[in-house]
């Protein structure tokens, strides 16, 4: 073979190897309580998931609560239009609604509609419980048992602040992709403790530079959050950051494809 022949399939290699990277490195839009604010839709609630998928987004973040009756409900906040969820029954909070009529999504009613699709991911957060770790802890067994009784695997990937919350999710189903929230652990001390990816708030990764690619290099997912101005979207987009968890997705998308 001669030598021209040699430089042409070196550059050809390079040439794919560099394709590949990019594509493996190209930041994905998860859309912060469902893709809500342009349209005005109530955050977590199934028209902003919907909405979610529409666009396109890889995932559709919920927040998840164990109810004083034991049912998984989606809201991001403790209460519920005043309602104190674990302090309600599910019965209890019925009697209140979303502006535009929807009740308070049980989780098991979120991720249905999620499973109407395949391609946007439904990012299930654990939110730490108020009464304590024992009920935090009850929480992910019970979404868990949830996940895997409507056969959801496949499309839920969890989030939580709760360290012990996301081993024991991991614990439970070893398969489960799970990313760590709170930011007070390296990216090697969660991955000692079995998590799959961090998901710091992104002035984190200012802070603290070298994460990102520490995290990558020993198999670690990135996401941050939660990123809504231009300048902070294109940073980590330069960075190569796995994911963006964005109150505006639509903002994060076009960006993503250059308009």
């Amino acid at each position: 073979m001669n030598m021209k022949k040699i430089f042409a399939i070196c550059v050809a290699i390079c040439l794919f190897s560099n394709m590949l990277l990019a594509q493996s490195t190209t930041t994905k839009v998860i859309a912060h309580r469902g893709a809500w604010k342009t349209e005005g839709l109530p955050q977590n609630s199934l028209a902003s998931l919907n909405r979610a998928i529409e666009l396109g987004c890889y995932g559709s973040e919920f927040d998840v609560h164990l109810t004083k009756d034991d049912v998984l409900v989606v809201n991001h906040d403790h209460d519920f239009y005043g309602l104190e969820i674990e302090e309600s029954t599910y019965e209890q909070l019925l009697s209140k609604s979303h502006p535009n009529g929807e009740k308070i999504p049980t989780a098991e009613a979120y991720i249905k509609e999620g499973l109407k699709q395949k391609n946007t991911k439904l990012i299930y957060e654990l939110k730490t419980s108020r009464k304590g770790k024992d009920r935090t802890l009850e929480a992910a067994r019970k979404s868990i048992e949830l996940v895997k009784n409507l056969g959801a695997k496949e499309l839920i990937e969890y989030i939580c602040f709760d360290f012990d919350a996301g081993e024991l999710i991991k614990t439970l189903d070893s398969e489960a992709e799970v990313s760590y929230l709170n930011g007070d652990k390296t990216p090697a001390e969660a991955k000692k403790a079995g998590y799959s990816g961090i998901d710091y708030h992104f002035s984190l990764f200012d802070k603290n530079p070298e994460w990102l690619g520490e995290a990558q290099k020993i198999g670690l997912t990135v996401n941050s959050w939660t990123v809504n101005k231009i300048e902070d979207i294109k940073k980590l987009i330069e960075q190569r950051i796995d994911f963006i968890t964005t109150d505006e997705p639509e903002l994060a998308l076009r960006e993503l494809k250059g308009e």
